[in-house]
């Protein structure tokens, strides 16, 4: 019993040592997540996600650990969907989502290749996506006249300002130490193509593809969830059976 209690102790500080060290990491990058509001049972959401992140995000960002045919395959898309609307570089069906980008092209405008995004999610998690892509705002000290409140200094502009529109940042007083002003908010100045709610949206659908694309079993095992419990509901009821079967002739003596 007291090594039950040591243990459980023990889980618990590491619990609460977690959940600091991951507030730590989550003020030291811009602040507080914002819910994703994500759900994979929604294939509509997936497609619409698919659609926007190899419209917007493709070009410089690669799914090495997914296949075209593998995304057909779990999304509900034809072939001719996929090879016709959501293929840009030429690859063959059944080929792994790569950039046409060149690494030469890359260091040229961003000084470095962009990383793949097949595990961004499992790595960063569902939120951090969705609030990383709604934190951009112009800022002309910047290479690339972007920066981004949660990742300060990102090198990359905003994939989806058509859509958002343009966002400024609203600043705090400069830190006497340092000089640096605090970002307190972001105010879209210039609409996009979409009003707040449809862009949130957008958003989420695309977080939600990430989500997806980080681990694509994760639908299947989600399907098959239900009839797990079902079938451990039956097993269940089945050993309690046997088990008072068993148990009736000695309960008697």
């Amino acid at each position: 019993m007291r090594i039950v209690k040591k243990f459980a102790t023990f889980a618990a500080g590491l619990l609460v040592s977690f959940v600091a060290l991951s507030t730590n990491v989550s003020a030291a990058e811009g602040g507080h997540l914002m819910q994703s509001g994500t759900d994979l049972d929604d294939r509509t959401s997936l497609q619409n996600g698919a659609k926007l992140f190899m419209n917007y995000c493709s070009g410089c960002h690669s799914l090495k650990y997914l296949r075209y045919s593998r995304m057909a395959e779990d999304l509900g898309l034809t072939e001719d969907e996929v090879m016709n609307n959501l293929n840009f570089t030429g690859a063959k069906f059944g080929e792994q989502i790569h950039v046409s980008m060149t690494p030469e092209h890359a260091n040229q405008w961003f000084g470095k290749m962009p990383p793949d995004l097949s595990l961004i999610a499992r790595v960063r998690g569902s939120d951090w996506i969705y609030t990383y892509l709604k934190s951009f705002y112009l800022d002309e000290s910047r290479p690339l006249g972007w920066n981004n409140q949660l990742f300060p200094n990102a090198s990359m502009p905003n994939p989806l300002w058509e859509l958002q529109g343009l966002q400024h940042a609203e600043f705090g007083d400069a830190d006497k130490a340092t000089g640096e002003r605090p970002v307190l908010g972001l105010k879209v100045t210039q609409p996009g193509h979409q009003n707040a709610e449809e862009f949130n949206r957008s958003v989420r659908d695309i977080t939600a593809f990430l989500e997806y694309a980080a681990e694509p079993a994760a639908l299947k095992r989600q399907s098959l969830g239900v009839w797990v419990i079902l079938f451990l509901a039956m097993f269940t009821l089945l050993a309690y059976l046997l088990k008072t079967e068993y148990w009736r002739d000695v309960d008697k003596h």
